[in-house]
Formats: C-alpha cells, sequence, structure tokens
C-alpha cells in the first residue's frame, strides 16, 4: 500500500510540474511578442515622424541669377544663329531675356517661346496666353532650340525687318531700334529695355566672339558726359530729354527734331545734338 501511494504522489507532482513548465514557457513567449511588436511599433512611428517633418523652402533665385544662368545655357545657340543668320547674338539674347522672363515665363513654362512669337501663318503646336488681349494665340515648340531657330526665320523671311540686316551686325543699338520699328514689339521702350540688357551684361561680347575681335568693355569717360562738346551731349544715367533741353533752353520738341527721335526714348551713352545742326550735316 505504502509503495502505491509513494507511486501514485509521485505521478501526480510530475503531472503539475509539467503543466507549470508549459505555461511559463508560454507566457515567456508572449512576453518575447509583444517586446517584438512594441518595437516594430516605435520604428513605424519613428518613419511616421521624419515623413511628416517639413520640407526646407527653395532657395529663391535673384533676378540676375537667372539671367545668368539664361545667357550660359543659351549664349551658344545665339552665336550660331548669329553666324546662320546674321542677327547679333546680343540681341537674340536680350530679346530671349525680355520675352521669356529669363526662361521663367509662363509662355515660356507652357511652350518653350522664348520669343513671345504668336501663331500668326503658324501650322503647329500651339498654346492661348493673355498678352496685348486675353487668350492669343502662341506658338508652341518641343525645345528651346526651335524657338531660337524660329526667331531667325522670323525675322529673315519677312519683308518688314529686312531694313535691319542692313545693319552692321556690331550695331547692336540699331537693331534695338530697328525692331521696335518694324513693329516687333508695341513697346515705345522696348529698344531702350533691350540695350538696358545688352550693356548690364556685356551680351556684345558673343557679337565681337562670333565676328573674330577682340572685345575690351570701355566706360564713358567723365569729362565727356559732364559737357557737351561741339554741340553734343552724351546722355548720363537718370537722364531724361525734359532734363537735357532744360539743361540748354530748349524745347522737347526741338531736341527730338535735331536728333529725328520719333518718342521720348533714350539711353545712356547716347550721343545727341543740342543745337541746331547745320544745313548740310549728316541727320541722327
Amino acid at each position: 500500500m505504502i509503495v502505491r501511494k509513494i507511486i501514485a504522489l509521485f505521478c501526480v507532482a510530475t503531472f503539475i510540474v509539467s503543466c507549470g513548465g508549459s505555461k511559463k514557457a508560454t507566457a515567456s513567449k508572449r512576453t518575447k511578442t509583444a517586446s517584438r511588436k512594441t518595437e516594430v511599433n516605435r520604428e513605424v512611428n519613428k518613419i511616421k515622424e521624419e515623413t511628416a517633418k517639413p520640407k526646407k523652402p527653395l532657395t529663391t533665385v535673384s533676378y540676375k541669377e537667372k539671367v545668368q544662368n539664361y545667357i550660359f545655357e543659351y549664349a551658344g545657340i545665339a552665336k550660331h544663329e548669329m553666324t546662320e543668320y546674321g542677327i547679333p547674338a546680343s540681341i537674340t539674347l536680350a530679346q530671349g531675356i525680355l520675352e521669356s522672363g529669363a526662361g521663367y515665363g509662363d509662355l515660356t513654362s507652357k511652350a518653350n517661346n522664348h520669343f513671345g512669337i504668336k501663331c500668326h501663318d503658324w501650322t503647329g503646336d500651339r498654346v492661348y496666353h493673355d498678352d496685348d488681349r486675353s487668350q492669343e494665340c502662341f506658338r508652341k515648340y518641343e525645345k528651346a532650340s526651335l524657338s531660337f531657330r524660329d526667331h531667325s526665320l522670323f525675322l529673315k523671311n519677312r519683308k518688314r525687318y529686312s531694313k535691319l540686316f542692313t545693319y552692321k551686325q556690331s550695331d547692336y543699338k540699331s537693331w534695338a531700334y530697328g525692331l521696335r520699328a518694324a513693329g516687333y514689339a508695341t513697346d515705345k521702350k522696348y529698344p531702350v529695355k533691350l540695350i538696358s540688357i545688352i550693356e548690364r551684361y556685356n551680351l556684345d561680347a558673343y557679337d565681337a566672339e562670333v565676328l573674330g575681335k577682340d572685345y575690351s568693355y570701355e566706360k564713358p569717360e567723365k569729362t565727356k558726359l559732364a559737357k557737351a562738346k561741339n554741340g553734343e551731349y552724351v546722355v548720363q544715367k537718370g537722364d531724361t530729354l525734359y532734363s537735357i533741353s532744360r539743361r540748354y533752353n530748349l524745347k522737347v520738341t526741338e531736341l527730338k527734331a535735331y536728333n529725328n527721335l520719333k518718342d521720348n526714348a533714350i539711353t545712356i551713352g547716347q550721343v545727341l545734338k543740342v543745337q541746331e545742326p547745320d544745313d548740310d550735316s549728316e541727320e541722327f
């Protein structure tokens, strides 16, 4: 009897120990699983937090930087067009900068149109854009170089621009005024704006490269700017026809007549006659 009781007690004890060990192991597994889930959740939350961080704002590009980037990117094309069609590279670049907002304008972004050329007899792709009137038709190009080429052909193949090609390729001022006179733009200050861009960024240096000439930028002499010589005056920064006419006791209409000016636009460095020219003198 005693032996049987001992055996029975031993079996019961063995069963209890085995059950307890199993529960402990299960609990341990659950603890490890829960711990792993917690770690994974923390990693996911961390990734979400990093993704949600606001992006740093893009650095604002100044207009001067935009223009310099434009020149760097398109000067080569402008020089090539000058070689092929005789249009000064300085004029092409200045027009491109002005018309396209240095490459950042809406029309340029939408249509690669760098020169504001409207549809006219165009049969290719087109876009509609507000200009002098609402939703006018403009030419659309696959890439910028095609816009530069079409600009060359636009000037070369139209009779009203033929006078431009009688000017020297180094005479960007005559080209600037000639474009306005031929009706390229309605803005009366268009020539002054082109000349200002050319002189500010020394774009005529590219004309000199194509023509094989040495280029050197020379500032006007102070003595030359300070007073008139031989009945002439060199326009300084801030001058207007009115201020010059007051200085020499003239009427604006007289000053314009002496210099054969059709409007009031003048540019820095421009030579103006400030006294009535002799009958045998050449027209300005």
